[in-house]
């Protein structure tokens, strides 16, 4: 199973929202990041086939999908960054109705949301009405009926934005447990998320892709160039004005600061292993920059 994309992009009147966009992306998790108006939730819909492409195409399995739809259509599992549902049916008649416009008979559907409503751990809840649901609760319906027709292509678009970090842990858990043997694009730009679970990063920028390797690669390229030190209060808004920061945490001493820099940021500040949000924050600026 493969995914492609060659020279893909949308214009807008004057602006490019998305602008020759290269991948290739094969089982597995991979997370598309980017900050808001990046351009991710529009390259999402050209891959979906929702919105046709300015420029370029995508290819599912070598078909391209622009001149041929229902190549990726009827292999695609797709939660939307607004999803709807149907607030006065229960999730049973929901994932009933969407097995029902998907072609599965009553036998295989039946069985298929049985084993969903398990994974998406809604075992308690199949009686109720979706109005009644919290928004961690409706995301993972939302996942259960992306997954309904068993897709080779799954696509989620910010789908942990508004959860509490609790929900969050349990729906990367269920986008993980999809995943082996399909292509899963998770965009976001939700650093932690994608640390969590994807095998590739693809990093998208004022609409252009900046880079697209694995996490720990990525990472790895701010090896040495992070630093962590503890600063009285007061000086944190020199720190900020000359680094930058990724991350300070308060405490009864001052403040704890994380900062990207080539040296170190004070006397004081120790060199600690980077992360993935590290890697990311400095991209974009690197980016956003030229």
């Amino acid at each position: 199973m493969t995914l492609e994309t060659e020279n893909l992009g949308k214009q807008y009147g004057d602006t490019w929202a998305v602008r020759g966009v290269d991948l290739e992306l094969g089982a597995g998790i991979h997370g598309l990041l980017g900050p808001n108006g990046a351009g991710k939730s529009t390259l999402m819909r050209m891959v979906t086939t929702v919105t046709a492409p300015t420029t370029g195409t995508a290819y599912w399995n070598g078909t391209d999908v622009t001149e041929s739809p229902d190549a990726v259509r009827s292999a695609l599992g797709y939660l939307p960054q607004d999803f709807g549902v149907y607030p006065d049916l229960t999730l049973d008649e929901f994932l009933g109705y969407v097995a029902a416009l998907r072609g599965l008979s009553r036998e295989t559907a039946s069985a298929r949301i049985e084993e969903l409503i398990e994974l998406t751990n809604l075992q308690d809840a199949r009686d109720d009405r979706l109005r009644t649901f919290s928004g961690g609760m409706r995301q993972r319906a939302g996942i259960a009926q992306a997954l309904v027709n068993d897709p080779d292509l799954l696509v989620v678009d910010e789908p942990t934005v508004g959860l509490d970090p609790e929900e969050r842990v349990r729906f990367r858990n269920v986008l993980s447990a999809t995943a082996t043997e399909r292509v899963v694009i998770l965009s976001t730009h939700i650093v932690p998320d994608v640390e969590a679970t994807a095998n590739t990063v693809a990093l998208l920028d004022d609409g252009e892709l900046v880079t697209h390797t694995d996490p720990e690669t990525l990472a790895d390229r701010v090896s040495g160039d992070v630093y962590e030190t503890l600063l009285p209060r007061e000086e944190l808004p020199a720190v900020r004005e000359q680094y930058q920061v990724a991350r300070t945490v308060q405490t009864a001493d001052g403040v704890e600061v994380r900062v990207i820099a080539d040296e170190p940021p004070t006397d004081g500040a120790e060199r600690v292993a980077p992360t993935l949000e590290d890697a990311y924050l400095a991209r974009i600026d690197r980016a956003s920059a030229l």
